[in-house]
Protein backbone atom coordinates (compact mmCIF):
# COMPACT_ATOMS: atom_id res chain seq x y z
CA UNK A 1 0.00 0.00 0.00
CA UNK A 2 1.36 3.42 -0.94
CA UNK A 3 0.24 7.03 -0.90
CA UNK A 4 -0.08 6.97 -4.68
CA UNK A 5 -2.98 8.98 -6.05
CA UNK A 6 -4.72 9.21 -9.39
CA UNK A 7 -5.51 12.48 -11.16
CA UNK A 8 -8.30 12.53 -13.75
CA UNK A 9 -8.99 15.50 -15.99
CA UNK A 10 -12.72 15.23 -16.66
CA UNK A 11 -14.88 16.16 -19.59
CA UNK A 12 -12.96 14.27 -22.28
CA UNK A 13 -14.95 12.06 -24.66
CA UNK A 14 -13.71 8.47 -24.95
CA UNK A 15 -13.28 7.21 -28.51
CA UNK A 16 -11.54 4.28 -30.14
CA UNK A 17 -10.91 0.58 -29.57
CA UNK A 18 -9.74 -1.24 -26.46
CA UNK A 19 -9.09 -4.92 -25.69
CA UNK A 20 -10.29 -6.72 -22.56
CA UNK A 21 -7.87 -8.52 -20.25
CA UNK A 22 -8.35 -11.95 -18.71
CA UNK A 23 -10.94 -12.33 -15.98
CA UNK A 24 -9.83 -11.57 -12.41
CA UNK A 25 -12.46 -13.86 -10.92
CA UNK A 26 -11.40 -16.74 -13.17
CA UNK A 27 -7.71 -16.17 -12.52
CA UNK A 28 -8.00 -16.35 -8.73
CA UNK A 29 -9.84 -19.69 -9.01
CA UNK A 30 -7.82 -21.31 -11.81
CA UNK A 31 -4.42 -20.50 -10.29
CA UNK A 32 -5.10 -22.42 -7.02
CA UNK A 33 -6.61 -25.24 -9.11
CA UNK A 34 -3.18 -25.92 -10.63
CA UNK A 35 -2.29 -27.56 -7.30
CA UNK A 36 -4.62 -30.43 -8.27
CA UNK A 37 -2.50 -31.38 -11.28
CA UNK A 38 0.20 -34.04 -11.22
CA UNK A 39 2.08 -32.26 -14.01
CA UNK A 40 3.04 -28.63 -14.73
CA UNK A 41 0.19 -26.36 -15.89
CA UNK A 42 0.36 -23.46 -18.35
CA UNK A 43 -2.27 -20.73 -17.94
CA UNK A 44 -2.69 -18.03 -20.57
CA UNK A 45 -4.50 -14.67 -20.74
CA UNK A 46 -3.89 -13.89 -17.07
CA UNK A 47 -4.25 -10.20 -16.15
CA UNK A 48 -1.37 -8.31 -14.57
CA UNK A 49 -3.21 -7.36 -11.38
CA UNK A 50 -2.46 -7.42 -7.68
CA UNK A 51 -4.66 -10.47 -6.94
CA UNK A 52 -2.67 -12.53 -9.47
CA UNK A 53 0.59 -11.36 -7.89
CA UNK A 54 -0.69 -12.42 -4.46
CA UNK A 55 -1.69 -15.79 -5.95
CA UNK A 56 1.85 -16.24 -7.26
CA UNK A 57 3.28 -15.41 -3.83
CA UNK A 58 0.93 -17.93 -2.23
CA UNK A 59 1.89 -20.77 -4.58
CA UNK A 60 5.57 -20.06 -4.08
CA UNK A 61 5.11 -20.00 -0.29
CA UNK A 62 3.53 -23.45 -0.52
CA UNK A 63 6.59 -24.63 -2.44
CA UNK A 64 5.32 -24.65 -6.03
CA UNK A 65 7.62 -23.56 -8.84
CA UNK A 66 6.02 -20.62 -10.67
CA UNK A 67 7.23 -18.91 -13.84
CA UNK A 68 5.09 -15.82 -14.43
CA UNK A 69 5.34 -13.41 -17.37
CA UNK A 70 3.07 -10.46 -16.50
CA UNK A 71 3.55 -8.75 -19.87
CA UNK A 72 2.62 -11.86 -21.82
CA UNK A 73 -0.08 -13.03 -19.43
CA UNK A 74 1.38 -16.56 -19.29
CA UNK A 75 2.07 -18.54 -16.13
CA UNK A 76 3.60 -22.00 -15.70
CA UNK A 77 3.04 -23.75 -12.38
CA UNK A 78 4.79 -26.94 -11.29
CA UNK A 79 2.96 -28.11 -8.17
CA UNK A 80 5.14 -31.21 -7.69
CA UNK A 81 7.49 -29.27 -5.38
CA UNK A 82 4.77 -28.20 -2.91
CA UNK A 83 5.84 -29.01 0.66
CA UNK A 84 3.44 -26.97 2.81
CA UNK A 85 -0.32 -26.98 3.37
CA UNK A 86 -0.62 -23.74 5.34
CA UNK A 87 -1.29 -20.30 3.83
CA UNK A 88 0.21 -17.43 5.85
CA UNK A 89 -1.96 -14.68 7.27
CA UNK A 90 -0.10 -11.88 5.48
CA UNK A 91 -1.13 -13.35 2.12
CA UNK A 92 -4.65 -14.56 2.93
CA UNK A 93 -5.68 -11.17 4.31
CA UNK A 94 -4.89 -9.53 0.94
CA UNK A 95 -7.35 -11.56 -1.11
CA UNK A 96 -10.83 -12.98 -0.68
CA UNK A 97 -10.02 -15.91 -2.99
CA UNK A 98 -7.40 -17.24 -0.56
CA UNK A 99 -10.25 -19.38 0.76
CA UNK A 100 -9.97 -21.54 -2.38
CA UNK A 101 -6.75 -23.02 -1.01
CA UNK A 102 -8.88 -24.84 1.57
CA UNK A 103 -10.55 -26.87 -1.19
CA UNK A 104 -7.47 -27.59 -3.31
CA UNK A 105 -5.10 -28.45 -0.45
CA UNK A 106 -7.71 -30.65 1.19
CA UNK A 107 -8.35 -32.46 -2.11
CA UNK A 108 -4.68 -32.96 -2.98
CA UNK A 109 -3.00 -33.44 0.39
CA UNK A 110 -5.82 -34.26 2.81
CA UNK A 111 -5.17 -31.22 4.97
CA UNK A 112 -5.29 -27.43 4.85
CA UNK A 113 -4.61 -24.59 7.27
CA UNK A 114 -5.88 -21.32 5.82
CA UNK A 115 -6.68 -18.10 7.72
CA UNK A 116 -10.10 -16.58 7.22
CA UNK A 117 -9.89 -14.63 3.94
CA UNK A 118 -9.48 -10.88 3.49
CA UNK A 119 -10.09 -8.76 0.37
CA UNK A 120 -12.33 -5.71 0.01
CA UNK A 121 -14.51 -4.72 2.97
CA UNK A 122 -17.93 -4.63 1.32
CA UNK A 123 -19.92 -6.30 4.06
CA UNK A 124 -20.24 -9.72 5.64
CA UNK A 125 -18.86 -12.43 3.38
CA UNK A 126 -19.06 -15.59 5.50
CA UNK A 127 -17.56 -18.87 4.30
CA UNK A 128 -19.93 -21.10 6.26
CA UNK A 129 -21.30 -22.64 3.05
CA UNK A 130 -17.74 -23.46 1.95
CA UNK A 131 -17.09 -25.29 5.20
CA UNK A 132 -20.48 -27.00 5.14
CA UNK A 133 -19.55 -28.42 1.74
CA UNK A 134 -16.17 -29.70 2.98
CA UNK A 135 -17.84 -31.43 5.91
CA UNK A 136 -20.40 -33.02 3.60
CA UNK A 137 -17.49 -34.51 1.64
CA UNK A 138 -16.19 -36.11 4.85
CA UNK A 139 -13.65 -33.58 6.05
CA UNK A 140 -13.17 -32.55 9.66
CA UNK A 141 -13.24 -28.76 9.69
CA UNK A 142 -12.59 -26.48 12.64
CA UNK A 143 -12.06 -22.75 12.99
CA UNK A 144 -9.71 -21.61 15.71
CA UNK A 145 -8.51 -18.02 16.29
CA UNK A 146 -9.29 -17.04 12.72
CA UNK A 147 -7.71 -20.14 11.17
CA UNK A 148 -9.61 -22.79 9.17
CA UNK A 149 -8.15 -26.24 9.85
CA UNK A 150 -9.45 -28.97 7.54
CA UNK A 151 -8.39 -32.62 7.43
CA UNK A 152 -9.56 -35.80 5.74
CA UNK A 153 -8.00 -39.19 5.03
CA UNK A 154 -10.05 -39.26 1.83
CA UNK A 155 -12.99 -37.22 0.59
CA UNK A 156 -16.16 -38.97 -0.56
CA UNK A 157 -18.72 -37.50 -2.96
CA UNK A 158 -22.09 -36.42 -1.63
CA UNK A 159 -25.19 -34.35 -2.39
CA UNK A 160 -24.56 -30.80 -1.17
CA UNK A 161 -27.42 -28.33 -0.85
CA UNK A 162 -26.29 -24.70 -0.65
CA UNK A 163 -28.49 -22.69 1.72
CA UNK A 164 -27.93 -19.66 -0.49
CA UNK A 165 -26.38 -19.04 -3.89
CA UNK A 166 -22.68 -18.48 -3.23
CA UNK A 167 -20.05 -18.09 -5.94
CA UNK A 168 -17.11 -18.71 -3.62
CA UNK A 169 -18.79 -21.65 -1.94
CA UNK A 170 -19.64 -23.25 -5.28
CA UNK A 171 -16.04 -22.87 -6.48
CA UNK A 172 -14.51 -24.19 -3.26
CA UNK A 173 -16.70 -27.29 -3.18
CA UNK A 174 -15.99 -27.93 -6.87
CA UNK A 175 -12.25 -27.80 -6.16
CA UNK A 176 -12.50 -30.15 -3.17
CA UNK A 177 -14.77 -32.60 -5.02
CA UNK A 178 -12.40 -33.08 -7.97
CA UNK A 179 -10.49 -35.81 -6.13
CA UNK A 180 -13.35 -37.10 -3.96
CA UNK A 181 -14.40 -40.70 -4.45
CA UNK A 182 -17.62 -41.01 -6.43
CA UNK A 183 -20.13 -38.34 -7.44
CA UNK A 184 -20.67 -34.95 -5.85
CA UNK A 185 -23.78 -32.97 -6.75
CA UNK A 186 -23.97 -29.28 -5.81
CA UNK A 187 -27.57 -28.07 -5.61
CA UNK A 188 -28.46 -24.36 -5.75
CA UNK A 189 -25.05 -23.69 -7.33
CA UNK A 190 -23.97 -20.29 -8.62
CA UNK A 191 -23.93 -19.87 -12.42
CA UNK A 192 -21.32 -17.13 -13.02
CA UNK A 193 -19.12 -17.29 -16.15
CA UNK A 194 -15.98 -17.86 -14.09
CA UNK A 195 -17.54 -20.99 -12.56
CA UNK A 196 -17.99 -22.36 -16.09
CA UNK A 197 -14.40 -21.34 -16.87
CA UNK A 198 -13.06 -23.17 -13.82
CA UNK A 199 -15.07 -26.27 -14.74
CA UNK A 200 -13.61 -26.18 -18.25
CA UNK A 201 -10.08 -25.94 -16.82
CA UNK A 202 -10.67 -28.83 -14.43
CA UNK A 203 -12.19 -30.92 -17.22
CA UNK A 204 -9.15 -30.20 -19.39
CA UNK A 205 -7.07 -31.98 -16.71
CA UNK A 206 -9.29 -35.07 -16.68
CA UNK A 207 -11.97 -34.18 -14.17
CA UNK A 208 -15.59 -34.89 -15.13
CA UNK A 209 -17.82 -31.91 -14.34
CA UNK A 210 -21.25 -31.41 -15.88
CA UNK A 211 -23.86 -28.70 -15.36
CA UNK A 212 -21.57 -25.72 -14.71
CA UNK A 213 -23.60 -22.64 -15.60
CA UNK A 214 -26.78 -24.21 -14.21
CA UNK A 215 -27.94 -24.49 -10.61
CA UNK A 216 -26.99 -28.19 -10.42
CA UNK A 217 -23.35 -29.17 -10.91
CA UNK A 218 -22.21 -32.80 -10.99
CA UNK A 219 -18.58 -33.67 -10.29
CA UNK A 220 -17.23 -37.20 -10.61
CA UNK A 221 -13.94 -37.30 -8.74
CA UNK A 222 -10.76 -38.67 -10.24
CA UNK A 223 -7.59 -39.99 -8.57
CA UNK A 224 -5.20 -38.17 -10.85
CA UNK A 225 -5.44 -34.96 -12.83
CA UNK A 226 -2.97 -34.14 -15.61
CA UNK A 227 -2.51 -30.85 -17.46
CA UNK A 228 -2.37 -31.74 -21.14
CA UNK A 229 -2.32 -28.35 -22.86
CA UNK A 230 -2.18 -24.60 -22.12
CA UNK A 231 -5.45 -23.14 -20.88
CA UNK A 232 -6.57 -19.58 -21.67
CA UNK A 233 -9.00 -18.01 -19.22
CA UNK A 234 -12.03 -16.03 -20.37
CA UNK A 235 -12.13 -12.23 -20.77
CA UNK A 236 -13.13 -10.16 -17.77
CA UNK A 237 -16.88 -9.53 -17.58
CA UNK A 238 -16.54 -6.72 -15.03
CA UNK A 239 -13.78 -4.88 -16.88
CA UNK A 240 -15.95 -5.09 -20.00
CA UNK A 241 -18.87 -3.57 -18.11
CA UNK A 242 -16.73 -0.86 -16.54
CA UNK A 243 -15.48 0.27 -19.95
CA UNK A 244 -19.00 0.14 -21.41
CA UNK A 245 -20.23 2.42 -18.62
CA UNK A 246 -17.23 4.75 -19.06
CA UNK A 247 -18.00 5.05 -22.77
CA UNK A 248 -21.62 5.98 -22.05
CA UNK A 249 -20.68 8.32 -19.20
CA UNK A 250 -18.38 10.40 -21.42
CA UNK A 251 -20.85 10.38 -24.35
CA UNK A 252 -18.20 8.49 -26.27
CA UNK A 253 -17.90 5.94 -29.04
CA UNK A 254 -15.88 2.93 -27.89
CA UNK A 255 -15.48 -0.55 -29.35
CA UNK A 256 -14.49 -3.14 -26.76
CA UNK A 257 -12.83 -6.21 -28.29
CA UNK A 258 -11.95 -9.64 -26.98
CA UNK A 259 -15.07 -9.80 -24.81
CA UNK A 260 -18.11 -12.10 -24.57
CA UNK A 261 -21.28 -10.07 -25.29
CA UNK A 262 -23.65 -12.70 -23.86
CA UNK A 263 -22.05 -12.17 -20.43
CA UNK A 264 -23.09 -8.52 -20.56
CA UNK A 265 -26.82 -8.84 -21.29
CA UNK A 266 -28.05 -7.42 -17.96
CA UNK A 267 -25.89 -4.29 -18.31
CA UNK A 268 -26.58 -3.92 -22.02
CA UNK A 269 -30.32 -3.90 -21.35
CA UNK A 270 -29.95 -1.04 -18.83
CA UNK A 271 -27.69 1.03 -21.08
CA UNK A 272 -30.20 0.69 -23.91
CA UNK A 273 -32.99 1.70 -21.52
CA UNK A 274 -30.98 4.82 -20.62
CA UNK A 275 -30.69 5.81 -24.28
CA UNK A 276 -27.19 4.64 -25.17
CA UNK A 277 -26.57 2.61 -28.33
CA UNK A 278 -25.01 -0.84 -27.92
CA UNK A 279 -24.02 -2.95 -30.93
CA UNK A 280 -22.66 -6.47 -30.56
CA UNK A 281 -20.52 -8.74 -32.72
CA UNK A 282 -19.06 -12.17 -31.97
CA UNK A 283 -16.37 -10.90 -29.60
CA UNK A 284 -16.88 -7.14 -29.58
CA UNK A 285 -19.27 -4.53 -28.18
CA UNK A 286 -19.59 -0.96 -29.44
CA UNK A 287 -21.09 1.60 -27.06
CA UNK A 288 -22.15 5.03 -28.35
CA UNK A 289 -23.91 7.77 -26.47
CA UNK A 290 -24.50 11.25 -27.86
CA UNK A 291 -27.47 12.71 -26.00
CA UNK A 292 -28.57 12.76 -22.38
CA UNK A 293 -29.40 9.63 -20.40
CA UNK A 294 -32.69 8.61 -18.83
CA UNK A 295 -32.86 7.34 -15.26
CA UNK A 296 -33.26 3.59 -14.68
CA UNK A 297 -33.75 1.32 -11.69
CA UNK A 298 -32.28 -2.11 -11.02
CA UNK A 299 -31.55 -4.69 -8.33
CA UNK A 300 -28.28 -6.58 -8.06
CA UNK A 301 -28.76 -10.32 -8.44
CA UNK A 302 -26.75 -13.48 -8.96
CA UNK A 303 -25.85 -14.25 -12.57
CA UNK A 304 -27.46 -13.79 -15.06
CA UNK A 305 -28.98 -10.83 -13.18
CA UNK A 306 -27.32 -7.42 -12.79
CA UNK A 307 -23.91 -8.06 -11.17
CA UNK A 308 -23.10 -6.51 -7.81
CA UNK A 309 -19.59 -5.76 -9.10
CA UNK A 310 -21.07 -3.35 -11.66
CA UNK A 311 -23.50 -1.67 -9.27
CA UNK A 312 -20.91 0.85 -8.12
CA UNK A 313 -19.63 1.87 -11.60
CA UNK A 314 -23.23 2.05 -12.85
CA UNK A 315 -24.24 4.34 -9.99
CA UNK A 316 -21.70 6.90 -11.25
CA UNK A 317 -23.44 7.00 -14.62
CA UNK A 318 -26.83 7.42 -12.96
CA UNK A 319 -25.67 10.57 -11.14
CA UNK A 320 -26.23 12.68 -14.27
CA UNK A 321 -29.18 10.74 -15.74
CA UNK A 322 -32.39 12.74 -16.07
CA UNK A 323 -34.91 11.74 -13.41
CA UNK A 324 -34.82 9.47 -10.37
CA UNK A 325 -32.94 6.16 -10.37
CA UNK A 326 -33.26 3.49 -7.69
CA UNK A 327 -30.57 0.91 -7.01
CA UNK A 328 -31.19 -2.01 -4.66
CA UNK A 329 -28.09 -3.88 -3.47
CA UNK A 330 -29.13 -7.45 -2.68
CA UNK A 331 -25.71 -9.12 -2.42
CA UNK A 332 -23.51 -7.10 -0.01
CA UNK A 333 -24.73 -4.75 2.70
CA UNK A 334 -21.76 -2.34 2.64
CA UNK A 335 -21.53 -1.55 -1.03
CA UNK A 336 -22.82 2.02 -0.99
CA UNK A 337 -19.89 3.73 0.75
CA UNK A 338 -18.67 5.19 -2.56
CA UNK A 339 -21.89 7.23 -2.81
CA UNK A 340 -20.75 9.60 -0.07
CA UNK A 341 -17.67 10.34 -2.17
CA UNK A 342 -19.84 11.04 -5.22
CA UNK A 343 -21.89 13.47 -3.15
CA UNK A 344 -18.63 15.40 -2.69
CA UNK A 345 -18.64 15.69 -6.49
CA UNK A 346 -22.15 17.16 -6.53
CA UNK A 347 -24.28 14.02 -6.81
CA UNK A 348 -27.75 14.05 -5.22
CA UNK A 349 -28.17 10.69 -3.46
CA UNK A 350 -30.21 9.34 -0.56
CA UNK A 351 -29.63 5.89 0.91
CA UNK A 352 -32.36 3.91 2.70
CA UNK A 353 -30.86 0.68 4.07
CA UNK A 354 -30.07 -1.35 0.90
CA UNK A 355 -31.65 1.11 -1.56
CA UNK A 356 -29.97 4.15 -3.09
CA UNK A 357 -32.17 6.85 -4.64
CA UNK A 358 -30.19 8.92 -7.14
CA UNK A 359 -31.61 12.20 -8.45
CA UNK A 360 -29.83 13.14 -11.64
CA UNK A 361 -27.89 16.43 -11.70
CA UNK A 362 -26.70 18.28 -14.82
CA UNK A 363 -22.98 17.97 -14.03
CA UNK A 364 -20.54 16.37 -11.59
CA UNK A 365 -17.64 18.48 -10.35
CA UNK A 366 -14.12 17.39 -9.52
CA UNK A 367 -13.14 16.73 -5.90
CA UNK A 368 -10.64 14.82 -3.81
CA UNK A 369 -12.22 11.39 -3.15
CA UNK A 370 -11.20 8.12 -1.55
CA UNK A 371 -11.74 4.59 -2.89
CA UNK A 372 -13.01 2.20 -0.22
CA UNK A 373 -12.78 -0.99 -2.29
CA UNK A 374 -12.01 -2.28 -5.79
CA UNK A 375 -15.27 -1.51 -7.58
CA UNK A 376 -15.77 1.72 -5.62
CA UNK A 377 -12.44 2.79 -7.10
CA UNK A 378 -13.69 2.02 -10.60
CA UNK A 379 -16.87 3.99 -9.92
CA UNK A 380 -14.85 7.03 -8.84
CA UNK A 381 -12.71 6.77 -11.99
CA UNK A 382 -15.90 6.91 -14.09
CA UNK A 383 -17.23 9.82 -12.02
CA UNK A 384 -13.91 11.60 -12.53
CA UNK A 385 -14.12 11.08 -16.31
CA UNK A 386 -17.62 12.60 -16.27
CA UNK A 387 -16.81 15.51 -13.92
CA UNK A 388 -15.79 19.05 -14.70
CA UNK A 389 -12.25 19.73 -13.47
CA UNK A 390 -9.50 17.48 -12.11
CA UNK A 391 -10.49 14.71 -9.70
CA UNK A 392 -7.96 13.27 -7.24
CA UNK A 393 -8.51 9.65 -6.12
CA UNK A 394 -6.84 8.27 -3.00
CA UNK A 395 -6.28 4.52 -2.32
CA UNK A 396 -5.54 3.56 -5.92
CA UNK A 397 -4.17 0.21 -4.71
CA UNK A 398 -7.76 -1.03 -4.57
CA UNK A 399 -8.15 -0.42 -8.32
CA UNK A 400 -4.95 -2.35 -9.04
CA UNK A 401 -6.37 -5.43 -7.30
CA UNK A 402 -8.72 -6.15 -10.18
CA UNK A 403 -8.04 -3.96 -13.24
CA UNK A 404 -5.02 -4.41 -15.50
CA UNK A 405 -3.52 -0.97 -16.24
CA UNK A 406 -6.96 0.67 -16.26
CA UNK A 407 -5.66 4.21 -16.74
CA UNK A 408 -3.49 3.13 -19.71
CA UNK A 409 -6.52 1.69 -21.45
CA UNK A 410 -8.63 4.77 -20.75
CA UNK A 411 -5.81 7.09 -21.85
CA UNK A 412 -5.59 5.18 -25.15
CA UNK A 413 -9.24 6.20 -25.68
CA UNK A 414 -8.58 9.89 -25.03
CA UNK A 415 -8.78 10.17 -21.25
CA UNK A 416 -6.18 12.18 -19.33
CA UNK A 417 -5.25 10.19 -16.24
CA UNK A 418 -1.96 10.21 -14.34
CA UNK A 419 -0.60 8.99 -11.03
CA UNK A 420 1.64 10.65 -8.52
CA UNK A 421 3.03 10.02 -5.05
CA UNK A 422 3.08 13.13 -2.85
Amino acid sequence: MTNERMLIVGGRRLEGMVRISGAKNSAVAVIPATILSSTPCVIENLPDIEDVRVSVETLRHLGATVDWDPAGGVMQVDPSTINKTEVPLELSRKMRASSYYIGVLLARYGEARVPMPGGCDIGRRPIDQHLKGMRALGATVETSYGMVIAESPGLVGNDIFMDMVTVGGTINVMLAATRAEGMTIIHNAAKEPHIVDLANFLNSMGCRIKGAGTDTIRIRGTREMVARRPYAIIPDQIETGTLMIAAAGTHGDVTITGCIPTHMEALTAKLLEMGARVDEKDDAIRVRSLGGHRSVSFKTQVYPGFPTDLQQPMSALLCTASGTSRVVENIFESRFRHLAEMERMGANIRVYEQTAVIEGVPQLHAAAVEASDLRAGAALVIAGLMAQGTTEIYNTHYIDRGYEHLEDKLNSLGAKISRFTP
